[in-house]
């Protein structure tokens, strides 16, 4: 038994992504959420990172999609980039208070990102893991963290998360190192190195592993060649997301549809 597998991209408003480089010629611009969530899964959404939303607006959002599509929303930039995370309690409050209920069954994990020079301290981080709640309005609530600074690469970061049920996300980039260890009922990964003379973004050979290394994620597996800190997950069956995120932006779209095909 393996369990569903959603691939996507950050957002649906790009203009480079209109004129048939995704969205087809004279597309309206108020239909793109409708016409982007007909050939993805799931969508990163990353305005939430930098304001606030009104609760009709995810209502909206919610009503736009079909059944089975799922958001992922970043947290606002107000919870972790701050000195002290452990004080990030009323600002994580403000963040899943506004509304995002509203998605119901759509909502899918909170992406908690970290900046690059933000280094682990255990206590702080550890207090922080314990201010992610885990429902509100009566709906569950899944929370995944992504830290990019090369201190987290410890036994002790993986065993925080693990205990709090909170995922690592593993985020493929040529800017800072990345943890593959699976410490979440859920696997998100995202992936950030689209090229733009690719079609697709990557090449086939890339997509088919990708395409293998997600079927092994969701059939509870850690795939071979990814980079470890323990790599001792307990082999179950997980919702597994996969974005194509910055890059070649352009082509990121091409890349979702050619690893959706792939899993087909």
């Amino acid at each position: 038994m393996t369990h569903p597998i959603r691939i996507g991209i950050g957002g649906w408003t790009f203009e480079p992504w209109r004129g048939g480089a995704f969205y087809p010629e004279k597309w309206p611009i108020k239909r793109e959420l409708e016409y982007a969530a007909s050939k993805l899964t799931a969508i990163e959404v990353n305005g939430t990172y930098y304001s606030g939303f009104k609760p009709a607006t995810f209502a909206n959002w919610r009503d736009q999609t079909p059944d089975g599509f799922v958001f992922t929303l970043k947290a606002s930039r107000f919870c972790t980039n701050r000195k002290l995370l452990a004080d990030a309690g009323e600002s994580v409050a403000r963040f899943v208070g506004q509304g995002i209920t509203e998605l119901g069954g759509k909502l899918g994990p909170i992406l908690w990102q970290f900046m690059a020079t933000k280094k682990f301290d255990a206590e702080d981080f550890g207090a922080f893991l314990k201010l992610l709640p885990a429902s509100h309005d009566g709906i569950a609530l899944r929370h995944a963290v992504q830290v990019r600074h090369d201190s987290f690469a410890v036994p002790e970061f993986v065993a925080l998360c693990r205990a709090a049920g909170v995922a690592i996300v593993y985020a493929q980039s040529d800017e800072y190192p990345a943890i593959a260890d699976v410490t979440g009922d859920f696997v998100y990964a995202r992936l950030e190195t689209a090229i733009e003379d690719e079609p697709t973004g990557y090449s086939p050979a890339e997509l088919g592993r990708w395409a293998a290394v997600a079927r092994d994620w969701a059939a509870g597996g850690e795939p071979a060649g990814l980079p470890y800190v323990t790599n001792d997950a307990a082999r179950t069956p997980r919702d597994t997301f996969v974005f194509f995120i910055s890059g070649a932006k352009v082509r990121n779209p091409a890349a979702a549809q050619a690893l959706i095909a792939r899993l087909a």
